[in-house]
């Protein structure tokens, strides 16, 4: 699973925590909720659920990535904040992408960096 975070909007390390979060588990409850696609999360499971946090610039790259992903068929989720604390409601904050096959993330997300 790779969770990508927007780096042009403030958001303090504890709200990037959390987005984080709600990207990893719309992933997971997506993923076991679709039984064609159940056979990668139970490789995921079995592996250590791995999660890699990247980064992008921008809102427009952060949607282009997750359109990417959903024209290859992996799981989504796009994570749009509450509002209800540090961010307007419907920010889209973070990308979910997985769990699904590692060579067909790379292809989508290889370029970007480390959070």
């Amino acid at each position: 699973m790779v969770i990508i975070v927007r780096t042009d909007i403030v958001m303090g390390k504890g709200k990037i925590a959390a987005q984080c979060a709600h990207a990893a588990l719309e992933c997971y409850r997506k993923a076991t909720a679709n039984p064609k696609k159940h056979y990668m999360f139970k490789d995921w499971l079995y592996n250590g659920q791995p999660k890699i946090v990247l980064k992008v610039s921008n809102e427009v790259e952060l949607l282009d990535i997750a359109h990417k992903a959903q024209q290859v068929g992996i799981t989504t989720a796009i994570i749009r904040d509450a509002g209800r604390t540090q961010l307007q409601s419907g920010t889209v904050t973070v990308i979910g992408i997985g769990p699904g096959p590692n060579v067909e993330i790379n292809k989508i997300t290889s370029h970007l960096k480390l959070l």
